[in-house]
This record gives C-alpha cells, structure tokens and sequence, in this order.
C-alpha cells in the first residue's frame, strides 16, 4: 500500500501541484509572520537590553492613592534623595533622569519622527555615559541643545546649525551644542532624541529641581540585588520604588513582546483565513482524485485490502504532499519574513539592526499546519472511498448521492445557518463587547452551515444566469448544465472564493458606515472651524489659547482642558471650557435644563447624569487636587459623543485648583470661517510651530479617511492571498473536470462543436461558478458588516448603515475576473484533446 500510495503522488503530479500551492501560499504566510515577529521583537529587545548596561537600580518616586474625597499626589525625586543615594554604599555613580516630549522640525518646518517618538531628556554633566558624544560638547544654558546622530544626517544638521523644536506649544530655536549617538529604542524606531542640560530640561518639562527617575551604577564587586536592597533601606519606605537593571531590560522585553503579539495575532488570523480556505482546495482535490480512481480502490479491496489500508493510502498521499508543501513553504517564509523587514525601512520604518531569527517553534508549526491540514482535508474523502462496497465501485453505483445524504446535508446546513443567523442577532441587541464573542460564533456557523447548504443554493442561483447563457448558444448551455452537474464540487469550488469577498465586503461595509459616522459627528457636535492640537497627542500650554484669542480673525475660543476630580468618593474628571463661549464653538443637543457653563453651574452628558442620578438643579461636591472643594450644580444635561463627553465647568474657575494648567486642545472659530488663509493666519500666530497640528472640521474628517483607507488597504493586501489561493481552486477543478470528462469533450468535438466552442463553454462554466461564489460572498459580507455596525451604533448615535453599492460592483468584477482567468489554463486544455483519443478514454 505504501508503494501504490507512493505510485499514485507521482503519477498525479499536475494534479497535486495546485494543492501543494495552495498549503504552501498558507503554510509561507504562517512561517513569514512568525519570522518577521519574532526577528522585529529580537532586535528591539536586544537594542533596548544595551540601554540599561550602565543602570544596575533604577529608582522611580511612589505616587499617593485616591482615598475617600482626597485625590493622590504624585511624589517627586528631588536633588536630596540622589545626594542620599549617591552616599550608599556599592554605589560607583548616580544619575538624575528628566523626560518629556520634545517635537524637532527639519530644515524645512517639517515634524521629524511622526510626534509619537520625539523625545526629550536632560544631558547628565559634561560627559554622560549614556550618551556618547560623535561631536561638539554638551548643551549648556537654554540656547544649546544636542540632538541623536540618526536625527541629524536624516535633516541634515551639524553642530552650529539653530533648529527648531517645541515641548508644549511655544516654538524654541536653540543652537545644536552636540551630536551624540543612543540606543534609545524610540530614535531607533524612526523618532528623535534632543537633550538639555538638566536645569533646562527641569525648567522646560514642568519639574524644577526634581527628577522622573535616578539611575544608579554599581561599583565593582556589588550584586545589582544587593545595591538594590541598600538604596530601598536608603529612604523612607513607601516613598520610592526600585528595579534592577535586569528587571528593566525584562519589563521591556515584556512590553516589546506584547506590542508584537497584537501584530502576529492579525497577521497568522489571515494566514489561517487562506489555509481555511486551501482546505477546500485539498478536500475538493482529494475527492475528484478518489473519484476518479474507484475502480482501482475496489480492485485492491477485491484482492485483500481492507478499508484501514486503502484510507491510510490516501492519507499518505497526503502526508507527501503536506510535506512537500510545508517545507517549501517554510522557505518562502523566511523570505517573506525577510522581505518585511526590508519593507518596512523602505516604508520609513527605521528597524534596530539584528539577524533573521528562524525559532525552532516556527519550523516545527509550519510542518504541522501544513501536514495537518491537508491530512485532515484528505480524511474524509479516503474515508468515504473506502467504505464503498467493491462491486458497487466496479459498477460506479456510488457516483450519485443518495436522497438520504442529501436530506442529511442539507438538514445540517439549515440547522447550522439558523442557528447562526439566531446568534448574530441575538449579538446585535446586547451592548459595547458583550456582543462581539456571541457574533463571531455567530458568523462561523452561519458560515459552515452556508458552505453545507451551497449544493443546494447552487442550482437555483446558476439556474438564474440561464438567460443570459443563452446568447452563447450551445457552450452556454453546456457550461450551465456542467455547474449544477456535480454540486458538491461547484460548492467546494465556490465557497473558497465566497469566504474571501465576505470578509472583503464586511471590513468594506463597517469602514464606509464609520466613516460616514465620524464625518456627522464632527460636523453635528463641532461649531468651531478649527480644532488645535499637540501632534502627539500631548497636553498643550495655556499660551497656545491666549495667543489664539488675540489673533485679530479670532471670533471665539475655548480650551479643552482634563482635570481629576474625587466625587462621591471615586476618581472622575471635568472639562474645563470657556463658559462664554463654547455655546458658539459647539453644537450639542440638550436634553434638559440649560446650556449655562460659569460660575459653580455645569453641564453633563446624558451617561453621567444617569450614573450619579443627576438632573437640572442637582447638586454636588468635587474634591480638586488641591485639597479643595467646591458646590458645584448641575444646570443642564446634553448628549455626548465621542470628541465631547462628561461634565463641563467653566475653564477660569477651575484652573485655581490645577497644579499645572494645560489643554488637550482648543477649538477656534475665525472670521473668515475654516478657509486656507484663516488656517495660515492661526499656524503664524503660533510661530509656524511643527509640533502643533491646526485642522478643520474637514482635515480631522481626511484623517480619519486616511486611516480608514490605510487600515482598508492593508486588509485588502492580506485578503488577496486567500482570493489567489480561490483562483487555485478553481483552476484545480476545472482541470481535474475537464479531464474527468475527456470522452464527452471528444464526443462534442466529433458531432460538430469546435475548438473555440470547448474553449468558451469551459470559461463560461468558471465564470458561472466565481459569480455564484461572489454573489454568496458579497451577500453574507453586507449581513455582518450590518450585524456588526449594529453593536458599533449602541454607542454612537451617527452610526448608519452605509452600502457601498460601487465597491461591491468592483468586488463582483473581481469574481467573474477571477473565473475568466482561473479557466484559461483548462480551457486551453481542453481544447487541444485528441477527439479520438479522448473518446476512447474511459
């Protein structure tokens, strides 16, 4: 058995190749992810293990907890508590560590490092170790800065060049003192590093005199356990914290190892969509091959050999298969591994230099998956080959189904679909995440019970085309009747496209509607013509809105502005606004009371007033981080959304008690309305600054476009490997079917039917098949993406289904494309038979 197994791989190569394509396209993408994660997180962590080489306890203040009506206080390190360090014993040196966000433009004005890496810190004296120096001398005063040599040759800026930078609104412009070189994982990533003496540093992020973290130096022949057991008997317990250098470099591990794992999880949930689907491919393969070699598995029962031996000869089959497909697979994945990396520094992506990681665990699971997929796809119909009797085989009485496995099928299929489609819309009608796991077990056995009922939805729906098969005459006719002649094959065929376009349609449907969403909400809630920001994300200085305020187009402003609150004994924040103006700069819906912001009265959200069972005339204590409090009362109750929620109090009257007054952003209305020279007029009201993003109700609306489109795109890339492993089934089963049916191809050509004429009704007979695969793709796809934007819509009220009636005339082109060129290989094939050789043929 093992030989005839054996025998019959080699002697089925063509037929084999797509298979081992298909498992082998999913068995690469597998391999790649596990490659380029595992290579991009080893590179980080062995970057970010060289910054803590020279910290052996690093010492962080304890912050005080909220208790009852008392907000916590943060607890700072002060210049007393290093000089106390500095005095253990065992420690050789100590260095007080400032940090903050420092934007630095180039020599064009433009941001360097996307906001999100640009990183400030302090240069510890005239020669910190941390950083070594390439040229110049250390920053000295507020006029001098030095800058990471990465950041440097990218802008082009040497020691004595101004440049320009910001750390919370207002534009600096020192002079680069020095260039020096780091291991800093955010320069490394593609961000930049800019280092102040440690007096300005304090002065510029908020903190004088007092430090975010010191970091110690053991002397020769002290354990970082033991230096860290001194330093924490050095001060009053509960005041600091203390890690070892070893600790950090694990921590960071950690953290780096849990950003990747969000990435490798969407990664290999594509890769497993594409040998989900491959697996169609393998069963439907393996089926036609048992199909056509009957006569020959009832021969070796008739001779001796029982049911075990002639599964477990299709099973090897597919095990040298599954084989040859894993380890090319392997191969292509640690190419396409490589390939990502190099990807993304073409993309901008600066990656810390390291090798190609290939784990042993990566080898092992692409055997696995690619063993064990088309081992299991290849049971079921080794299985069904050998139950059949071996005189019903020698007379092919097994070739129909019979009404029994039919009623069966097709009494699973409604079960499964009816159960799903009850679990989606139970999903719909629950809240926030409690309805995402009932809707995905929803969408995969609507899914299963769909592909068991797709024999059934064949006929009808290809019956539906018969019109328009007409007008090809006879090889119209003749490729409609070859679809619905084998079901189970058309289904198996067409379900492997089907899965792709339903996810392609779904994400395609959910980002049209959100989009849709997003542009009503800014422009229903947002009055104001310009929202200012930090483009990081970060706080923004007080100035920023006075500057604003006093530009002369400025018609209204109004900071946004956090602040911690203790009510009712728990945390909560208030929204400081300008009370008199932000009726004009917003546009919300009141629900009760009045829109009046001043004074001790303020404004909620519909949620907060029904979490605290507030209403117009209600009254409450807020505790500040001051220590003080305040009667405040509630004079009316709007609704909220995403960009405006909570409880607003008027700006001028809670500053007093912030320590540090600072806004998210400011919402600006001009003049001249959101016009291009309103935007110019405001951006050189506050310096030309990089680091500050002014945008209209339109530019927030491109940039969630943006992102929408980007997140689409990449959805659509990763998608298209399981449309291309589709495009193989395809191909797979109209080979294995043209030549299934040689001799009726040979009577066709001996009664008159020509070349072209076989030709187009094998191109007509794909077309059919993708189309009807397209249809069921494209209608379950617009199913889920409106189950899903039902959970989105419970809480947000813009959220409206929206059907992009364009791109899914796109997708359904995709699908007939896919048959018309899936069957070009086939049909040439076909035709180019031997009338009398194909008649003889059995």
């Amino acid at each position: 058995m093992f030989r005839t197994a054996l025998r019959n791989v080699f002697a089925h190569k063509a037929r084999l190749l797509m298979t081992v394509l298909a498992v082998m396209l999913g068995v690469a993408f597998v391999s790649g992810t596990l490659v380029f994660t595992s290579t991009i997180s080893d590179a980080y962590q062995n970057s970010s293990a060289k910054g803590f080489d020279d910290v052996d306890v690093a010492v962080h203040a304890e912050s005080q907890k909220d208790q009852g009506n008392k907000l916590g206080t943060a607890r700072e390190l002060t210049q007393t508590q290093l000089d106390a360090i500095a005095d253990v014993p065992g420690a050789a040196s100590t260095i007080g560590v400032v940090k903050g966000f420092t934007a630095l433009a180039d020599k064009n004005g433009k941001l360097i490092g996307g906001g999100f890496q640009s990183e400030g810190g302090n240069y510890w004296g005239k020669k910190d170790a941390r950083y070594p120096l390439t040229s110049g001398t250390a920053p000295h005063g507020a006029g001098e800065v030095a800058i990471d040599a990465k950041t440097a040759k990218r802008a082009g800026y040497q020691v004595g060049d101004t440049v320009r930078l910001s750390v919370d609104g207002p534009v600096l412009t020192p002079r680069i003192s020095g260039i020096f070189t780091t291991d800093d994982g955010n320069v490394t990533a593609g961000g930049s590093l800019a280092l102040f003496d440690t007096a300005t540093a304090q002065k510029l992020f908020g903190k004088p005199g007092t430090f975010d973290e010191i970091d110690v130096k053991a002397a020769a022949g002290t354990s970082q356990a033991a230096l860290k057991s001194a330093v924490d008997k050095a001060l009053p317990a509960g005041t600091i914290g203390t890690e070892t250098g070893k600790e950090l470099a694990d921590q960071q591990a950690d953290a780096i190892a849990r950003s990747m794992e969000g990435l490798k999880q969407a990664l290999l949930v594509f890769a497993g969509i594409a040998l989900f689907v491959g697996t169609f491919i393998i069963a439907n393969t393996f089926t036609m091959l048992v199909a056509q070699r009957t006569k020959e598995l009832a021969l070796l029962r008739a001779v001796g050999a029982s049911r075990r031996q002639v599964t477990r000869s299709v099973l090897l089959e597919a095990f040298v298969v599954g084989t040859v497909a894993a380890v090319t697979g392997l191969l292509a994945g640690i190419g396409i591994g490589a390939g990502l990396r190099a990807l993304m520094g073409a993309f901008g992506q600066s990656v810390p230099d390291g090798p190609l990681v290939v784990a042993p665990s990566t080898i092992a699971a692409a055997l696995a998956v690619g063993i064990l997929i088309t081992m299991l796809a290849a049971w079921l119909p080794g299985r069904r080959a050998a139950k059949i009797p071996p005189v019903a085989a020698m007379s092919s009485l097994h070739a129909q189904a019979t009404t029994k496995s039919l009623v069966l099928r097709n009494t699973l299929g409604a079960l499964f679909s009816g159960a799903g489609i009850a679990v989606v819309l139970a999903a719909t009608t629950m809240k926030g995440t409690d309805g995402q796991a009932p809707m995905g077990l929803g969408a995969v056995l609507l899914i299963i019970g769909v592909f068991i009922l797709t024999p059934l939805l064949s006929r009808p729906l290809i019956a539906a085309a018969a019109p328009l098969m007409r007008i090809f005459g006879v090889a119209g006719k003749l490729a409609r009747q070859n679809s619905v002649r084998n079901p189970r094959r058309t289904a198996a065929t067409a379900s492997a496209l089907m899965i792709g376009l339903t996810l392609i349609t779904g994400m395609t449907v959910m980002a049209g509607s959100l989009q849709q969403a997003i542009d009503k909400m800014a422009s229903s809630a947002i009055r104001a013509d310009f929202v200012v920001t930090m483009a990081n994300g970060h706080p923004l200085s007080a100035d920023v809105e006075k500057k604003l305020a006093a530009s002369a187009d400025v018609t209204a402003t109004s900071p946004m502005r956090n602040a911690p609150v203790r009510i009712d004994g728990a945390t909560d924040y208030l929204t400081g606004v300008n009370g008199a103006e932000i009726g004009k700069l917003t546009d919300l819906t009141l629900d009760e009371g009045t829109f009046t912001v001043g004074g001790g009265q303020v404004v909620v959200d519909t949620n907060t007033a029904k979490e605290h069972g507030w209403k117009p005339g209600s009254s409450f204590t807020a505790y500040f981080e001051d220590q003080k409090s305040e009667r405040l009362t509630v004079s009316g109750v709007y609704e909220g959304n995403e960009l405006i929620r909570g409880t607003l109090m008027d700006a001028a009257r809670l500053a007093p008690h912030q320590s540090t007054v600072t806004d998210m952003q400011v919402l600006v209305k001009t003049s001249d309305g959101a016009s291009s020279t309103a935007k110019d007029t405001l951006e050189k009201a506050l310096g030309s600054n990089p680091a500050i993003r002014v945008q209209s109700k339109q530019d927030l609306s491109d940039e969630v476009s943006k992102i929408f489109t980007l997140m689409l795109n990449m959805l659509y890339g990763l998608l298209a490997m399981a449309v291309i492993v589709a495009v193989l089934g395809v191909i797979n089963t109209l080979a294995m079917s043209v030549f299934e049916r040689s001799q009726e191809i040979g009577m066709l050509r001996a009664i008159g039917l020509d070349r072209k004429g076989i030709k187009r009704m094998v191109r007509l007979e794909s077309l059919v098949i993708s189309l009807f695969g397209g249809v069921l793709g494209i209608g379950l796809g617009v199913f889920f993406g409106w189950a899903a934007g039902q959970l989105i819509g419970a809480s947000m009220p813009t959220y409206a289904l929206v059907l992009p009636w364009g791109r899914m005339a796109v997708f359904l082109l995709l699908a007939a494309l896919v048959g018309v060129l899936a069957a070009l290989w086939p049909a040439r094939r076909a035709a180019r038979l031997n009338m009398l050789t194909a008649i003889k043929s059995e």
